[in-house]
């Protein structure tokens, strides 16, 4: 963008271009691509995420820069393969192109260096749209392309930040629509199962993946009247065993505490004893039945996920599925503030 305001301004478009970060500090990028028209200049540039799992990796992303009105700022247009708000909740209103806050200031900082005040601004990304399908984008109601993203202009390899912030807005588009139930899941087969068990809305999951901790936290401040955690077992057991965040690399599962629950339930002390040694979750489960481990496992995980979200308005449930999407265990709905007496 600042290659093509510089190119409308001089004729000229420097490559590489150096950009101010949002942050403080500088970087610069080669242009892939320039166009200088009549009144209008157009730039592009390969997207490198590096080591991040971004769609947009490999993407070419340009934008075009008209001069605008006097007095009438930078305005933003969604070009092809960028999407367009359609629901409240997201840091921009309907109507308006998913290009959000810190993009659109650091655009407005870069025209300023160039002394462009007044300008009409078009990100388009090539493929755009077959890329949205691959993001949160439909589910939180922005549709026709990708979102222009970003806090920092620095790519951070495998971001939790990214994630959270994902999690957060879900939450938000969800409460921004009065859904009353959000369901936080750890993977695509619990989601559909608790999707179907619920008959809830698309708005109303959330993608949680291992981030339970982050979910609640948000929670807890911005509440739903209802939430479900569910899971698989093997994460979920991690949670009732007090984990918060239920990434492999995070911790496994502790099998001798899996089985002195079992014990505690009622398990022989043969069975116990093979619970422990267990080669994974799954298997620790069909050892034990017909003892019901899924539920008091999932009794276990609510008290954890309770103590989160303190004393927030929130109903919570915890429900445990099998890799066939089969419900094995639960803990029903109650408020969380209970949570010191249900034990």
């Amino acid at each position: 963008m600042k290659a093509a305001g510089a190119a409308l301004l001089t004729g000229r478009f420097p490559d590489p271009v150096p950009i101010t970060l949002p942050r403080g500090g500088a970087a610069a990028f080669a242009l892939a691509e320039w166009h200088l028209g009549v009144a209008e200049a157009t730039a592009g540039v390969v997207k490198d995420a590096g080591d991040d799992p971004d769609v947009t990796h490999g993407a070419l992303i340009r934008a075009t820069v008209r001069r605008g009105a006097a007095g009438q700022g930078v305005t933003f247009r969604a070009g092809e393969g960028v999407g367009t708000v359609t629901r409240p909740g997201l840091p921009l209103p309907p109507g308006e192109p998913a290009i959000n806050p810190v993009p659109r200031a650091m655009i407005r900082t870069a025209l300023a260096e160039l002394g462009l005040g007044d300008a009409e601004v078009t990100i388009a990304v090539a493929n755009g749209a077959a890329l949205a399908v691959r993001t949160l984008n439909p589910r939180l109601g922005i549709f026709g392309g990708i979102s222009i993203l970003g806090t920092t202009g620095v790519v951070v390899p495998y971001s939790c930040a990214a994630w959270i912030a994902g999690i957060r807005q879900g939450i938000d588009v969800a409460r921004a629509a009065g859904l009353p139930h959000v369901a936080g899941a750890t993977g695509r087969s619990s989601e559909a199962a608790v999707q179907a068990l619920h008959g809830l809305p698309d708005a109303a999951l959330i993608d949680m993946g291992d981030f339970v901790g982050g979910m609640l936290k948000h929670l807890r401040t911005h509440p739903v009247p209802r939430v479900t955690v569910a899971g698989g077992v093997g994460k979920l057991t991690k949670l009732a065993q007090g984990r918060l965040d239920l990434h492999s690399a995070r911790g496994a599962v502790d099998f001798p505490a899996l089985a002195a629950l079992a014990q505690a339930g009622g398990a022989t002390p043969a069975v116990a004893a093979a619970i422990a040694a267990a080669n994974t979750a799954a298997h620790a489960f069909a050892l034990a039945a017909p003892l019901p481990l899924g539920d008091m496992v999932a009794r276990q995980a609510w008290q954890h996920a309770a103590a989160v979200l303190e004393d927030a308005p929130v109903a919570l449930e915890v429900l445990l599925f099998d890799r066939d999407g089969a419900l094995v265990g639960r803990a029903p709905f109650a408020p969380a503030h209970a949570r010191n007496r249900r034990r």
